[in-house]
């Protein structure tokens, strides 16, 4: 069994193959281009800003460990070709520069997704940095230590730009966010991005909207001094990029491996690559169906790495499971404002035909006399015929993010906003209102549906 990338998917994979078949049944071999194997890309914003102390508190497990469980984990050794017919793959090892091919009868490709880059001039400047392994971690945590000014510029307002906005502001420095769209959190509808915006400004980042990056100004030592956009120049002692990722694919377009429209590969329930009997393929390189759309999606998270390993290492293994889609849920946050979403957004259910109503309430997330009650806002949005929940977004203080994942369960099953108010949730002061607030949504989109109709 071979392994391209180990990280998430793929050492889970590895790992989950070896569970159920011992060295000597099954031989694996991954291959990782990195210094680390299994960290958490997620955690690099809390490490910069502070939340987390140690670099090595965000490694899972180390290349010793999985060695030690006999998975031949080869470090700073990149797969430069598939030979798919011949079975086997070109590697070189990145410290020697020595190259070889070395054969499989499984192969698990799990290349992850690569950051948005785009050749703007200036832009690999000394101060201009990127956050997608521990590597680029401590190479922005050594900028900022060296840097004599506090001007940072984010560019990007999404998960990544919002989470390194409050990490920067943990360090002290003045913060920019530059961001394409005209609100923050593109995952959102703008109405919900405006509570965003709002919120952001008032913690003293400043966000500007419907700002496209041209380049990147360095000074007379060559690095970054200012990032311009067409209308303005904004100054910077550090830029830090966060302008979304695309699946890393070029290795399985090369050798002729199915792909979708967002660029990712296409596999069946199990995870196999379509067309391709002894391939698998998971995690942030691959499309995954959207329960609530049916469409193919690119969602990059860790959570559905993870699975996706489970599932193909199942398979690889002698067992079966499947990877039955996702409903697209995510939550993040903005020092104390938390920020969640799951299912369709208004654009998103126009696009695959949709009728629809949406309902948005404010609420609190405890009683509200109880010490603490703190405001949330809850956006709903059901199928405008039948009532069946179409997609959630929250945007609230403390104890707002994870009831998204009320909805996500009630989307999972194809629940209608009707049974979703006959929901047994937990109830007490301390906790929530008698009402919780995904449910006063519930029982307002049942209203909104009965008067369409």
């Amino acid at each position: 069994m071979g392994v391209v990338g180990g990280e998430g998917g793929g050492v889970s994979a590895a790992s989950q193959a070896r569970r159920l078949k011992g060295p000597e049944e099954l031989e694996i071999v991954a291959f990782e281009r990195g210094h680390f194997s299994s960290f958490s890309a997620c955690g690099i914003p809390y490490w910069v800003g502070g939340d987390v102390g140690e670099r090595d508190e965000l490694i899972a497990r180390t290349p010793e460990e999985h060695r030690a469980r006999d998975i031949d984990l080869r470090m700073r050794t990149e797969v430069v070709e598939l030979d798919v017919p011949g079975q086997r793959v070109r590697t070189r090892d990145l410290e020697s520069g020595a190259e070889g091919w070395t054969g499989f009868d499984k192969l698990v490709i799990a290349t992850g997704a690569r950051p948005l880059r785009p050749p703007l001039p200036g832009i690999d400047a000394p101060g201009v940095h990127g956050v997608q392994t521990l590597d680029d971690g401590q190479a922005l945590i050594d900028s900022l230590e060296r840097t004599e000014g506090r001007r940072a510029v984010v560019v990007g307002a999404g998960y990544i730009g919002v989470e390194m906005a409050e990490a920067l502001l943990n360090r002290g420095y003045e913060v920019t966010v530059l961001n394409r769209g005209e609100q923050p959190m593109a995952t959102l509808d703008p109405d919900m991005g405006r509570l965003v915006h709002r919120v952001m400004d008032g913690l003293g980042i400043r966000t500007v909207g419907s700002a496209a990056v041209t380049k990147i100004l360095t000074g007379d030592d060559g690095r970054v001094r200012a990032v311009a956009t067409d209308d303005a120049e904004y100054p910077a002692d550090v830029v830090v990029l966060g302008m979304g990722v695309v699946p890393e694919t070029r290795l399985a377009e090369a050798a002729g491996l199915p792909l979708g429209v967002h660029g990712g590969l296409l596999t069946d329930l199990a995870m196999r690559v379509r067309g391709h009997e002894n391939i698998w393929a998971g995690g942030d390189c691959v499309e995954v169906l959207d329960l609530v759309s049916g469409r193919e999606r690119h969602i990059a998270l860790g959570t559905h790495a993870n699975k996706h390993g489970q599932v193909i290492g199942s398979n690889v293994g002698g067992g079966y499971a499947t990877f039955p889609g996702v409903v697209g849920t995510a939550v993040s946050k903005v020092c104390d404002l938390e920020i969640a979403r799951t299912g369709l957004r208004e654009k998103e259910a126009r696009e695959v035909g949709l009728r629809y109503v949406t309902v948005t309430v404010e609420s609190t997330s405890r009683a509200g006399y109880y010490p603490g009650a703190a405001p949330m806002t809850v956006k709903m949005i059901a199928e405008r015929r039948t009532g069946r929940l179409l997609g959630v977004q929250i945007v609230g203080r403390e104890g707002a993010g994870k009831r998204v994942d009320i909805a996500a369960v009630a989307l999972t099953a194809g629940m209608s906003v009707e049974q979703m108010t006959a929901l047994d949730l937990g109830y007490a002061p301390p906790f929530s209102p008698v009402w919780d607030p995904v449910l006063v949504a519930a029982r307002k989109a049942v209203a909104a549906v009965r008067a369409a109709g």
